[in-house]
């Protein structure tokens, strides 16, 4: 009852009970945040993104429902997305690498290959334009020929595209933003283009959680790393001049956080002034008493006297 009381006055749900109203798988549902097909709002308590009630009443009203909304977000992968198009998996291949099916999302399998999924709504589009025929049938034409020769794939590169402004769309604080490029860079990249450690340091803390879901430094999550880091020399040229550009709107808006430095340490009070020591006289050094030293030469007289002998002074 309490949570049922919570959405009710806050009038947001949280992205789990969503996708589970809105009967999408959760792969599916952030597929349809990314989209644009279910639109989020910002908590206001800082916990992430939540829904509004009015807009999954939006969606679960319009006619089709789930359906309509299911087609919207499925994502095929080779096999099914040449079925669809009516060709071969080699000519859908040939197609995605030189970046005209542009991949929506990726996944490494077990055999640590990479999956590439692409939307079935934008490969029946693709299709149906007449003005792609020439590139569903037929001899693919030289220009594109001598490309794939040479080993172009555009996969990666048009994925971190498509990535970069799914995540730019999310964020509205412009420190999140240079985050978002930044995470499509190589860290040396970074370091280069953000010479402040404490701005470096923020950013990191700001930056895009990875797709991977593997652990760190496994196989599969190595070789996710490599396709969401820019590569191509001109690529990273782009996004270092969007870095540059979007941190000098961030330091505009506000100045990174900076660590509170240590306090000193106290130091230990001065010892106060003693008295001087006394001045030590000859008793205290050990000389003899003068008393005991003159009975002691009285007595030396009388004995030389006795023997004739003289006492020196």
């Amino acid at each position: 009852m309490t949570g049922s009381s919570t959405i009710t006055q806050s009038g947001t749900t949280s992205l789990t009970r969503a996708a589970r109203e809105l009967e999408l798988r959760r792969g599916e549902f952030d597929l349809a945040v990314h989209l644009g097909c279910v639109r989020t709002v910002p908590d206001e308590g800082g916990g992430g993104r939540r829904v509004a009630r009015a807009e999954i009443d939006r969606l679960r009203s319009e006619a089709g429902f789930p359906e309509t909304l299911h087609e919207r977000v499925k994502a095929v992968g080779t096999t099914e997305g040449a079925a669809l198009m009516g060709m071969t998996t080699t000519r859908f291949t040939r197609l995605a690498r030189l970046g005209l099916v542009v991949p929506v999302k990726f996944y490494v399998n077990r055999y640590r290959a990479i999956v590439w999924l692409y939307l079935a709504e934008e490969l029946r589009q693709f299709a149906a334009d007449e003005k792609h025929a020439p590139l569903l049938k037929g001899r693919t034409p030289e220009g594109l020929r001598g490309q794939l020769e040479e080993g172009v794939d555009l996969r990666p590169r048009n994925w971190r595209g498509r990535h970069l402004g799914f995540q730019l769309r999310q964020s509205g604080d412009p420190w999140a933003r240079a985050a978002v490029v930044a995470s499509l860079l190589d860290p040396v990249q970074v370091a280069e283009a953000v010479r402040d450690p404490d701005e470096r340091a923020y950013l990191n803390r700001l930056r895009a959680a990875r797709v991977s879901g593997a652990t760190p430094d496994s196989p599969s999550t190595l070789i996710a790393e490599r396709v969401m880091t820019a590569a191509d020399p001109d690529e990273i040229g782009w996004l270092r001049a969007d870095l540059l550009q979007t941190l000098a709107e961030a330091r505009e808006d506000r100045p990174v956080p900076r660590p509170t430095p240590p306090s000193a340490p106290s130091m230990p009070a001065a010892p106060q002034d003693r008295p001087p020591a006394p001045a030590r006289t000859n008793d205290t050094i050990g000389a003899p008493d003068t008393a005991r030293a003159r009975r002691l030469l009285g007595f030396l007289r009388r004995r030389n006297a006795d023997a004739g002998l003289s006492t020196a002074p």
